[in-house]
């Protein structure tokens, strides 16, 4: 790499088309550092502090770019233009039914075939001062992937605090369409090639609801469900495997948990979750100002890819927290709204703040 002391910038790999993706790393205190690759605005490594003083990384993925291409499995990458589910891939929009590609059993995931996960984004801007930051942009055609509306969306990643990563996205349209983005991540702070699965890790969602889906993982009608009482409820703090084996409906449906969780946000930055290794000390605070928050226990990783350090990624070895907007929003209009006109700015901002346990 060459560069200066917060920021560097390599070449990681290139696409078959011989584009290049590059890796651009930022710096906090001490040993923390964030990578980013431009292929999917991807968070390839996140290297946080434990109790002892030693530092790892703490998300799971690959070590060469060969292994994004190979697998679609969105580690670490941004999802869009629609995270989560749309059921039947279908929404009425303006009096005209849109019609996506499914790609989740009956259902629309993540943006379908070829969501932004999948895109090469281009570094428009780096930032070298005190808070080191890099901005990544993408132009969403109108009708890629069958969504109408071109789709101008800028990204931020900058470190805020000596352990603390920010992420800010924003979007602006040329035609009514929907959008909903996520960063999805999937952690272990025990360290991603520790071996140790999520369920020893506490968890602590800030949430009074959540919501019940069906066995295609859509919302089912009616209210938010109370977390009060069922296998769901993290308001505090315990294992996220101390419940995950109850006989559940609902955790028969999502194979462990896949659930949102409802923050009531009104657009104003809070925390949403906090999750604590036990042997390693590490601790993660996630702030955002999303209405939602998926919470996703790895239920669906199966052992049939490796990982960093040509580890096999089994089930539940990682923990996905994921800020946005309901999942189906788009066909119920008593969800929070991601329609999105000529005009208006979509936002997003989410923080990533690490920590350990006191000795």
């Amino acid at each position: 790499m060459a560069g200066s002391k917060k920021i560097e910038k390599d070449v990681f790999g290139k696409l078959p088309d011989g584009r290049t993706v590059e890796r651009i790393v930022l710096r906090g205190e001490g040993g923390f550092e964030v990578r980013i690759i431009t292929h999917g605005a991807v968070i390839q490594a996140l290297i946080a502090p434990d109790a002892k003083g030693g530092y790892d990384d703490v998300v799971l993925g690959h070590d060469a770019f060969a292994g994004y291409l190979a697998e679609r499995k969105f580690f670490g990458a941004t999802v869009g233009r629609y995270a989560n589910r749309i059921a039947q891939g279908q929404f009425l929009l303006d009096g005209e039914t849109v019609q996506l590609p499914v790609n989740n059993g009956p259902n629309a995931l993540h943006g379908g075939l070829d969501g932004f996960d999948r895109k090469l984004w281009e570094v428009a801007e780096i930032d070298d001062g005190a808070a080191p930051a890099v901005t990544l942009t993408y132009v969403s055609a109108h009708g890629e992937e069958h969504y109408p509306g071109r789709l101008d969306v800028r990204l931020t990643y900058r470190i805020t605090a000596p352990t603390e990563l920010s992420l800010s996205m924003e979007a602006r349209t040329d035609r009514p369409t929907i959008v909903n983005l996520t960063n999805h991540s999937f952690f272990n702070l025990e360290g991603a090639t520790s071996g140790t699965p999520i369920l020893d890790h506490g968890l602590m969602v800030a949430a009074e609801h959540f919501l019940a889906i069906d066995p295609t993982a859509i919302p089912l009608p009616g209210p938010p469900r109370a977390l009060a009482g069922t296998p769901f409820d993290f308001r505090n703090a315990r294992p996220v495997g101390e419940r995950i084996r109850e006989n559940d409906q609902q955790l028969r449906n999502g194979k462990g948990y896949d659930h949102t969780y409802c923050l009531g946000r009104d657009g104003k930055l809070a925390l949403a979750a906090r999750l604590e290794a036990p042997r390693s000390g590490r601790i993660m605070e996630l702030l955002t100002d999303q209405p939602g928050l998926q919470v996703y226990s790895g239920n669906y990783l199966d052992g049939t890819i490796a990982g960093k350090g040509g580890k096999l990624i089994r089930q539940s070895d990682a923990m996905c927290l994921e800020p946005h907007i309901w999942p189906n929003a788009p066909n119920r209009p008593d969800f929070p709204s991601p329609r999105l006109d000529p005009g208006q700015v979509y936002r997003h901002h989410t923080v990533y703040r690490f920590a350990v346990r006191a000795s």
